[in-house]
């Protein structure tokens, strides 16, 4: 999302649980598109709160899975923001290489980008580039 809106929105990534590291695999495809992860830190909801994050400063929650959407919406009971549920595919157990895991990586990374496109229009840099062209 930061790569392709920049500061136009303040964005913070939050899970349920923050008991992993960010995959391997993840930060490999994400590389491929100049997307620097290694240094991500996952973060549960809780966790956000505890740093002083307050959901009701946010204006949308977008959930890439069940379990996601269904903390969202009780966190946010008594908030007025809206909650979004991407049904994105989870590549973690997919493949049984390493190409056929980075494959069902790109995947989803790509699935995430086109649901970002279509939802907040195109990329900054792309709005630049048409903004050049006229």
């Amino acid at each position: 999302m930061k790569k392709f809106y920049g500061q136009k929105a303040y964005v913070q990534s939050a899970g349920v649980k923050n008991d992993m590291e960010i995959d391997g695999f993840a930060v490999a495809v994400c590389q491929e598109l100049g997307i620097e992860l290694s240094r991500h830190r996952s973060r549960s909801f809780d966790e956000m709160q505890d740093w002083g994050d307050d959901l009701s400063q946010f204006d949308l929650i977008v959930a890439l899975s069940p379990a996601s959407q269904r903390m969202a919406l009780e966190l946010t009971r008594f908030y007025h923001l809206d909650v979004e549920y991407w049904p994105i595919l989870d590549p973690t157990g997919l493949g049984e290489s390493r190409d056929a895991k980075l494959s069902a990586y790109r995947q989803t990374r790509d699935m995430i980008r086109d649901k970002m496109l279509s939802r907040f229009g195109a990329a900054l840099e792309c709005r630049a580039e048409a903004e050049d062209q006229r």
